[in-house]
Order: C-alpha cells, then structure tokens, then sequence
C-alpha cells in the first residue's frame, strides 16, 4: 500500500469571511494536488475564523450546509479529500466541529469537540459526546480530535485501540502554550503508535496569538514535517508499511493491562 501524501495548511484565513475562507481552502487543494496530495488537512474553525465571537452564532451552519457543500465541490474539482474545522449548527447547539470530505466530494465523517477549552468555546459551544469518529481513506484508517482533545492521551489512546492509523488534530494552539505542538504531539504519536497531523492557526486573531508550528509526527515519535510561525503549507507522507512495523517492534499496546485501569474511568 503506498504513502498516503498529506498536506497541512497552516493558517488563519480571513477570520469572519466565509467566502473568503473557501477562496483560501481551493487555492491551497490545488497547490496540494499538484503535489500530490491526497488529503489537506485545515486548522480549528477554518471556515469561519477561531476568534469571531459573537459571530458563532450567525455563522454556524449544519454539516450539510452551503460551506460544506462549498468544499465538497472543490474537494472533487482537485480530487484530494479535506478535513476543515467550522461551527456547526443542530438544532439550538453549536458544536466545535470538524468535517472529512473525500476526493469525491462525499462527506466521510464529522467529529464535535469533546473538551471545550476556554470561557470563549465554554460560552459558544456544546460539548460532543462521541470519543471516536473514523473513516477509511486510499487505505488508511483516520481519526479525528480538535486541539484541547489530544491532549488527553485517553482520547488518542481510545483511537489507537479502534485501528486508527492517522489521527487528524486540527488545533487554534496559542501562546504560550507551544509546547504542546513541540512535544506533547510527537509523544502522542509514540505512545499510541499512529501518526498524528496537528495543523494550526497562525499569528494574531482577537485577544488570541496563535504560534503556527503545525506537523506531522510518526509513530517513531518523530517530526517528518513541521511548519514555522507564518502561513504556509506543508507535506508529508503517512506510511502503512511503517506504521504496521513500528507497531510490532513496539510492546506500548500489546504489554497494557486494562484490568489495572478501571479507576481512570
């Protein structure tokens, strides 16, 4: 099974812009594309902007609204699948959420943010219930958390026994907590043996400064690529042969003893 090449768009689009966001997403898919990507992977809230406030509101849409309907378009012009953070409306609750479209334009999976992270989400958005969230893409079993979420090594660790091979985090990472993406990804990786692709905002949104530095790390615990501070986009390659390897010279898995854990539920 060859690599599945994934791209990593680091940026903040046009925070309040829908349109303006789709504009950026189609830009970077065909840059991706051409690459030869097949999966794009965008940062928290892409398609509406992180710091908009009370904006949330007036820009949540349903998962199958205009600006999912938007990317599936794209998503099938380019042929490259799309995962993009947006608030989602169901109902009278907002979700923190994050959608997988695939390379034809169908949509594969929508995750909702379980652990909410400050007063501003607490405010706007209603907590997810489903821990794990998967589809199946050239191969590759992905999952789905958001920022706060994996840094909750029970999340990553409940993807790692449900088979997931690559984990996608888009994030809002801020100041001064940058040592999330330097270390804590990386050792998520290792621990759960997957690779993990945790894509950033990037630069000043609001009362919020985003530190960029979004990457893919390995099951080896290793960085295969990493971003700077700025907008850019990023490539690298999810490899199964590698993953299954690792994963059988790695004992993390196999030596646990869930009997032991019961007091952590």
């Amino acid at each position: 099974m060859p690599p599945l090449r994934t791209a990593l768009l680091q940026s903040s689009g046009r925070p309040g812009s829908v349109d303006e966001n789709i504009k950026v997403l189609d830009e970077a898919a065909g840059r991706a594309a051409e690459a030869g990507a097949r999966l794009l992977v965008c940062p928290e809230l892409f398609l509406t902007g992180y710091a908009v406030g009370d904006a949330v509101p007036t820009l949540a849409e349903p998962a199958d609204g205009p600006g999912a309907r938007a990317v599936a378009e794209l998503c099938a012009r380019h042929g490259i699948a799309v995962l993009y953070g947006y608030p989602e409306r169901a109902g009278e609750l907002i979700f923190n959420a994050a959608q997988l479209i695939g390379p034809d334009g169908t949509a594969l999976a929508n995750y909702r943010k379980t652990h909410l992270f400050g007063s501003f989400e607490q405010k706007w958005f209603t907590p997810g219930e489903q821990a794990v969230v998967q589809a199946d893409l050239d191969g590759v079993r992905i999952g789905v958390l958001i920022c706060y979420d994996v840094e909750f090594p029970e999340n990553v660790r409940a993807h790692a026994l449900a088979g997931t091979g690559l984990l996608l985090v888009p994030t809002a990472q801020m100041h001064p907590f940058q040592f999330v993406a330097e270390s804590v990804v990386p050792v998520r990786a290792f621990e759960s043996q997957m690779y993990v692709a945790y894509v950033n905002r990037t630069g000043p949104e609001g009362e919020f400064e985003f530190v960029g530095l979004s990457c893919l790390a390995g099951p080896d615990g290793t960085v295969r690529t990493r971003a700077g501070r700025g907008e850019e986009l990023v490539i690298g390659e999810v490899d199964p042969a590698f993953l299954g390897a690792s994963r059988a010279a790695n004992p993390y898995l196999k030596d646990r003893r869930p009997g032991l854990y019961g007091s952590l539920a």
